[in-house]
């Protein structure tokens, strides 16, 4: 529930309504698609590592040990980046939320992140265990507010509610149902990878579970019927009830935006709906940025181990905090101040495209590890049966995966230099900003320390490996006992079982 909680925040319930605004109803639905096949491949080439070598260090582990331990360390502090960075975008976001109650004007928006920077740090400083259960119950609410949120979108377009009835009116008004073509997809891949960052993590905490060779394929196909009900059901219902002209829906230079779910509601004369809904969002949005703290300190603290980050980084509380690690992820939650002289919108736009690029060059790092480890498997004469649990699809899956990786990457520089009229330099910036740090990282790294390509043959796939008969406990007693609890959850059990 935590991995696929954890990730539902502001990217599905605020910046939805920027994909729907850039793309159209139709050109969010096809952008939301696309990077859902792809976090699909991610996750089950992830999973296919980590049930044969359930490490901790999770995705720079592999990197470091298949590839190349300049890519380990540039792994390491993408990811890391990835996750600091989406704190302040929460506080962002959570200003924008607040707003739908309290004008900026009232309380200024400072004021709001002050507070939240506070409590998010003292959470964190409580320990893992109150961490573990504020979790599970947020991303239960979440959950269960996008199925509610579905249904009562459904009775919306149709109708049912006391408004009139909307059908696909909204994928027929100018514009849409492809506001701005194929260019306007490549856009909106900025909002839906920063939305679906974090689900990768699925693919390690399946590794680490007691029945790898069972549990990993339930919990990929799980990821799949998630992304298709969470993600695409809630994007093509909004797109039902709202178009790409809708008041307030898109950030892009605006620091009055509403979340897309409220908006839904609100405009349907359901306040009261409006209300609930945005009180869930602001709960997703604070349970993002916790978890997103959270993350980033413990990314920190590991390479700090592994010898990747200063020392000091790597130094705990009694309580096993992270102080240290924990202390800077919080400095640089004051970013979102800069949304005071800058404005919430721009600062939003970018940091929504470093995290995205960030997320997306961490599943193309993801994707080469898994290339080098069948190959090294190959090339040290290993049985295909010797893994737990094989990937969807390879190679075909991983190969489109990193196509697509790549066609979103270069899609949206595309767009920025030569569909955007007048050519702005601001717009590529926004896009690419990011990319020079990779190289860098990658052979300052190699420089520093003379580093190289692991060869195939000298890749070590015998230290940390899970065996068939260890991922299965031998007896099939895991089986039976987890077949014998699942018959008697009964209906509502299992159905807790598959949002978990």
């Amino acid at each position: 529930m935590i991995a696929i909680g954890g990730t539902i925040g502001t990217g599905l319930f605020l910046s939805s309504g920027g994909a729907i605004a850039t793309a159209g109803p139709l050109g969010a639905l096809i952008a939301y698609a696309i990077s859902g096949l792809m976090v699909y491949f991610v996750v089950s080439a992830l999973g296919e590592m980590a049930t044969f070598m359930p490490i901790s260090g999770s995705f720079n582990a592999y990197a470091t040990r298949f590839v190349s331990p300049a890519l380990g360390f540039t792994a390491g502090w993408t990811y890391w980046a990835s996750w600091a960075l989406t704190v302040p975008i929460e506080l962002t976001a959570a200003a924008f939320v607040l707003g739908f109650w309290v004008s900026p004007d009232s309380v200024p928006n400072y004021a709001w992140w002050i507070i939240l920077i506070v409590l998010l740090f003292a959470l964190n400083m409580a320990g893992v265990a109150l961490y573990g259960e504020m979790e599970y119950v947020m991303a239960f609410v979440k959950v269960l507010a996008i199925i509610f949120f579905i249904i009562v979108g459904i009775l919306v377009d149709a109708g049912a509610l006391q408004s009139p009835k909307i059908g696909f009116d909204n994928w027929t008004t100018s514009g849409a149902p492809l506001a701005d073509g194929v260019a306007g997809i490549f856009t909106a891949f900025t909002n839906t990878i920063f939305a679906y960052g974090g689900t990768e993590l699925v693919g390690i905490t399946a590794g680490e579970a007691a029945n790898p060779r069972k549990s990993v394929p339930k919990a990929i196909n799980g990821t799949f019927w998630r992304i298709l009900i969470f993600y695409l059901g809630a994007i093509f219902i909004l797109g039902l009830v709202l178009n790409d002209n809708t008041p307030n829906l898109s950030n892009s230079h605006n620091d009055a935006v509403d979340s897309p779910f409220t908006l839904a509601l609100k405009l349907a004369g359901l306040s009261w709906g409006a209300h609930l809904i945005n009180s869930v969002v602001l709960i997703a949005v604070l349970s993002a940025a916790n978890s997103a703290m959270f993350a980033a300190s413990r990314t920190l603290m590991a390479m700090a181990l592994e010898g990747k980050a200063p020392a000091l980084f790597a130094r705990t509380t009694k309580q096993g905090v992270p102080f240290n690690a924990l202390l800077i992820t919080t400095v640089i939650a004051s970013l979102s101040f800069l949304s005071v002289p800058w404005g919430a919108g721009v600062v939003f736009n970018w940091l929504q495209n470093i995290i995205s690029c960030a997320v997306l060059m961490t599943w193309l790092m993801i994707f080469w590890a898994h290339i080098r480890f069948r190959a090294a498997f190959k090339a040290q004469g290993r049985s295909l049966d010797d893994l737990p649990y094989k990937a969807v699809l390879y190679p075909y899956g991983t190969c489109i995966g990193i196509l697509l990786g790549l066609v979103a990457l270069f899609g949206e520089g595309y767009v920025a230099i030569w569909l955007t009229t007048p050519f702005n330099i601001q717009n590529l910036l926004q896009v690419w900003i990011g990319l020079p740090c990779y190289p860098i990282l990658y052979f300052g790294y190699t420089f520093w320390t003379r580093t190289r390509f692991v060869p195939l043959e000298e890749v070590d796939l015998v230290t940390d490996t899970l065996s068939v008969l260890e991922a299965t406990r031998g007896d099939g007693l895991v089986e039976e006992e987890e077949e014998a609890e699942e018959k008697g959850k009964g209906v509502w059990g299992r159905l807790v079982s598959f949002m978990a």
